[in-house]
C-alpha cells in the first residue's frame, strides 16, 4: 500500500508563491502517476496537475503558466510549485497516486487509488 503525506500549504497574499511537497512511502510502481487535486466547498473537484514516471505532465487550463509539477524519484516525492497565486486558487490540495498508467481524462473524472490527507492553501486579496 502507498501512503502519501503532503506539506507546504499555508496563507499567502495574491501574487505570492508556495511549494507543495508530497512524500510517498510503501510499495511504489515505476509506471505510476502522481498528481494534485483541489476542492473547495461548492466547487467540483479539480485535477490541477499530474505527472507520470516517464515525466509526461498535465496542467489544468486555470493554472497553466503559473504552476509547475516535478518529481524526485530517488526521494519518492512530487512537488507543485505555485506562482502568481490568485484568490481563486484557495482550496484544499490533495496529493494522489495511481498504480496504473491511465491518462488525465480518466483521473479528472474518477480520481486515483491513493490519497493524502490534504493541505489547505488560502490566498488573500
Amino acid at each position: 500500500q502507498v501512503q502519501l503525506v503532503e506539506s507546504g500549504g499555508g496563507l499567502v497574499q495574491a501574487g505570492g508563491s508556495l511549494r507543495l511537497s508530497c512524500a510517498a512511502s510503501g510499495r511504489t510502481f515505476s509506471s505510476s502517476t502522481m498528481g494534485w487535486f483541489r476542492q473547495a466547498p461548492g466547487k467540483e473537484r479539480e485535477l490541477v496537475s499530474a505527472i507520470s514516471w516517464s515525466d509526461s505532465t498535465y496542467y489544468a487550463d486555470s493554472v497553466k503558466g503559473r504552476f509547475t509539477i516535478s518529481r524526485d524519484n530517488a526521494k519518492n516525492t512530487v512537488y507543485l510549485q505555485m506562482n502568481s497565486l490568485k484568490p481563486e486558487d484557495t482550496a484544499v490540495y490533495y496529493c494522489a497516486a495511481d498504480r496504473r498508467g491511465y491518462g488525465s481524462s480518466y483521473y479528472r473524472t474518477y480520481g486515483m487509488d491513493y490519497w493524502g490527507k490534504g493541505t489547505l492553501v488560502t490566498v488573500s486579496s
